[in-house]
C-alpha cells in the first residue's frame, strides 16, 4: 500500500468513506492557486519602469538609495524571485558550477560513497549556495555522451558558468575539453603541467607521506609497505614517489602492492597480496580510504596481531576508523576546507575577482594516531607468512 494509499485507508469508517473523502481541498485562498510575481507586477506595485526595478534588485543603475529601498520591499513582500532563465541571458551567466572526478576516466566509479569525496561535495555545495550559485555534480564518463553505448551527453544539457575537477590524471582529455570551451576550471589536486587550469588546491602529499613513514619508524616498524593505486592523478603519483625515495634514503627495500582504486573489491585483494609476500612488512600504510579495513581483515586472515606484529596507517576521512578493533590512525586531507576554498576560487575566476596570476594553494593535512600505528611494547620479530586460516 502506497503512502497515499494508507492516507485514505485512516479516513474511511466501518460505515464507508467520511464524507469529503477522496475529494482535493481546494487550494487556499478560493479556487485559483495564487500567480507567482513578475518583474512587471513589482514595477506596477513599486509605481516604477520595469528597468528601475531590474537595476535595483541587481545593485546597477544610479538610482537614489531611498528607491532601491523601496523596490526592494516590494519585490520581497510581493514574494517575487528573478527568473533563472531571465539571469542567464542577462548576464550571461547560469548560476551553476560543475563537480566532478576525473582521476579514473571512464571507469565507473561513485565517488561519493567515499568519505573524502562525500565531505568535499557537502563543503562546497554550502560554499556555493553562499555565494549564489547552485553546484552541480557530473559523472565524469558522461562527458564522452552518446558516442558511447547511446549514453545521454549529461555535460551538454547543464550550462555551467565552471568547473571544480577533482584529481584529474595526466593528460586528462575532460579538463582539456572544458579549457578549450573557455569555462574558467578549478583543480582539487595539482595537475601535471599539460593541464594549464584557472588554479588548483592541493595538499603536500609528499610531506604528508614522509610524515607517517617516520611514525611508522618511530613506533617500532623495519620495513614499511604501501598500498597504492594504478591511476596517473597527482594524489597517487606523488604519494608513491615520495614513499620510494624514504625507502631510498633509509634504506630500505619498496614493499607495495598497486591495484585500480575505483575497484571497491581490488583493494582487499592487494592487502592480502602485500601481508602474502615473502618479504611482509611489519607497517603498511594505505593511501585509499578502504584500506584500512582491507587490511585488518587481511591480517586476521594470516594471523597478525595490529599493532603487535603489524601496523596501520589509511589515508581516510571516515570515523568509523575511530571505532574497530583496534581503532586505525589516519590521515586526513581536510576535505571540507578544501571544498569551500575550490569554490570561492572558481566563484572569484567566473566574476572577475581572480588574480592575474594563477593560485596555486596547498593546504595542510593531519595525522590522526591511533591504537593501529601505537607498540606499548618492544617491536615483534616479524614471522614467515603462513598460509590464511579458513574462513
Amino acid at each position: 500500500m502506497t503512502a497515499a494509499e494508507k492516507h485514505q485507508a485512516g479516513r474511511t469508517s466501518a460505515s464507508g468513506p467520511l464524507p469529503g473523502a477522496g475529494r482535493c481541498p481546494p487550494p487556499r485562498g478560493g479556487a485559483r492557486s495564487k500567480r507567482r510575481a513578475g518583474i512587471r507586477d513589482v514595477a506596477a506595485a513599486a509605481g516604477v519602469s520595469i528597468t528601475t526595478v531590474s537595476d535595483a534588485l541587481n545593485g546597477k543603475g544610479r538610482l537614489p538609495d531611498a528607491t532601491r529601498s523601496h523596490v526592494r520591499e516590494v519585490a520581497e513582500r510581493l514574494g517575487y524571485r528573478p527568473s533563472a532563465a531571465a539571469r542567464t541571458l542577462r548576464t550571461g551567466k547560469s548560476g551553476l558550477i560543475g563537480l566532478t572526478v576525473t582521476t579514473y576516466g571512464e571507469e565507473p566509479f561513485t565517488f561519493t560513497e567515499f568519505a573524502y569525496f562525500a565531505e568535499m561535495a557537502r563543503a562546497a555545495t554550502s560554499a556555493a549556495l553562499a555565494r549564489g550559485y547552485a553546484l552541480v555534480i557530473l559523472p565524469a564518463p558522461a562527458r564522452r555522451g552518446p558516442a558511447e553505448a547511446g549514453a545521454p551527453d549529461v555535460w551538454s544539457n547543464v550550462a555551467l558558468d565552471g568547473t571544480v575537477v577533482v584529481d584529474p590524471s595526466a593528460q586528462d582529455p575532460i579538463v582539456s575539453e572544458l579549457l578549450r570551451s573557455g569555462l574558467p576550471v578549478v583543480s582539487d589536486g595539482r595537475p601535471s603541467d599539460s593541464l594549464p587550469v584557472t588554479t588548483w588546491v592541493d595538499n603536500d602529499h609528499e610531506a604528508a607521506v614522509r610524515d607517517i613513514l617516520d611514525h611508522l619508524a618511530e613506533s617500532g616498524a623495519r620495513r614499511i609497505g604501501l598500498l597504492t593505486g594504478t591511476s596517473t592523478d597527482t594524489y597517487t603519483r606523488l604519494s608513491t614517489t615520495a614513499y620510494l625515495d624514504w625507502c631510498e634514503r633509509v634504506g630500505q627495500d619498496p614493499v607495495y602492492e598497486r591495484y585500480p582504486a575505483h575497484d571497491p573489491c581490488a583493494g582487499a585483494v592487494a592487502a592480502d597480496r602485500l601481508l602474502a609476500r615473502p618479504d611482509r612488512p611489519d607497517a603498511v600504510y594505505g593511501l585509499f580510504d578502504p584500506n584500512g579495513t582491507d587490511l585488518l581483515a587481511a591480517a586476521r586472515r594470516y594471523g597478525l596481531r595490529v599493532p603487535e606484529d603489524l601496523l596501520l596507517v589509511c589515508c581516510s576521512e571516515s570515523p568509523a576508523y575511530a571505532t574497530t578493533a583496534p581503532s586505525v590512525t589516519t590521515l586526513s586531507l581536510k576535505p571540507r576546507r578544501i571544498g569551500n576554498t575550490v569554490v570561492q576560487l572558481l566563484i572569484d575566476a567566473i566574476e572577475g575577482l581572480a588574480p592575474a596570476r594563477p593560485v596555486q594553494r596547498v593546504m595542510p593535512t593531519e595525522l590522526i594516531v591511533r591504537a593501529s600505528s601505537r607498540r606499548g611494547s618492544a617491536r615483534t620479530t616479524v614471522s614467515a607468512p603462513r598460509t590464511p586460516a579458513s574462513d
